[in-house]
């Protein structure tokens, strides 16, 4: 049988291709090799985590690792596939590389519309010049750009992003800014960088407050009750090999929490959003 995505990440040779220096922690972009399957990757070795006050216990990369079988527990493959393995700067987590779409957006724009780029749709979390929000957006904050001009933080009232909002609920994500959704090239919505997540305290930091008070769909609802059964099996012992016990218990707290009462919540006046936000 050919070798696979996930062999080749899994168990193939790690070579370094460059450091993604945008990243507060050492990550890397690596090649994965075994046989004839070449895997691009992100690699974050554990000794070049940045120690973190309110994080104390654990790695960042056991937080991301959890991330992803709590997304695949949901069934929303929210998280590409990731795993701790040794690597070239020793442990670390490994996560494929989403490919994204390389067409110019500013030529699609034009041959779609037959107009200039200004025409285009915006990202699907923006800065927009406060008053000019399209139909489809959701507004989340106010705020002035460099320059003093008001603009508006928005985001694209999209199921896909919806869901992530929800999972970002679930795993108490600390860190949900606009460039840590990535659009692949088969069309999914893909959420990376979870390392400060699932703390037993509430640091829900998020660009994507546009659903606050909304109540949850039934699909959502079932894939989060699914979740909970998991945790009362052995998923909660395989997620204690990364986070603490407590944060387990945290984690079947917020699920239970979220059934109780299907309600996206509100933003708190403790920095509720990310800065900077992208």
């Amino acid at each position: 049988m050919p070798t696979t995505p996930e062999q080749a990440l899994q168990r193939g040779e790690l070579t370094l291709i460059g450091r993604i220096r945008s990243a507060s922690n050492a990550t890397f972009l690596c090649e994965a090799k075994l046989d004839d399957q070449v895997q691009h990757c992100v690699y974050k070795p554990v000794r070049g985590e940045a120690p973190l006050w309110d994080f104390p216990d654990g790695t960042l990369a056991g937080r991301e690792r959890c991330s992803y079988l709590i997304s695949s527990a949901l069934g929303w493959n929210i998280v590409p596939y990731t795993i701790i393995r040794d690597g070239p700067a020793g442990p670390g987590m490994v996560q494929r590389w989403v490919d994204q779409p390389t067409d110019d957006r500013a030529d699609s724009a034009h041959s779609a519309t037959g107009g200039d780029a200004s025409e285009e749709r915006p990202d699907l979390i923006d800065l927009l010049p406060s008053g000019r929000i399209p139909a489809g957006y959701l507004p989340v904050l106010q705020a002035y750009d460099y320059a003093g001009a008001a603009v508006t933080l928005v985001h694209a009232d999209d199921d896909r992003l919806r869901r992530i909002a929800v999972f970002d609920l679930l795993i108490n994500n600390a860190d949900r800014k606009g460039g840590h959704v990535l659009t692949g090239t088969d069309g999914q919505l893909y959420g990376v960088d979870h390392g400060v997540s699932l703390h037993v305290e509430d640091k829900l930091r998020t660009v994507l407050w546009g659903w606050a008070g909304k109540p949850l769909d039934d699909g959502t609802l079932a894939a989060v009750s699914r979740l909970g059964d998991e945790l009362r099996g052995g998923f909660g012992a395989e997620l204690s090999a990364h986070i603490t016990v407590r944060e387990v218990a945290a984690l079947q707290a917020r699920v239970v929490a979220l059934l109780r009462n299907p309600v996206m919540p509100t933003p708190d006046r403790r920095r509720p959003i990310p800065w900077p936000a992208f």
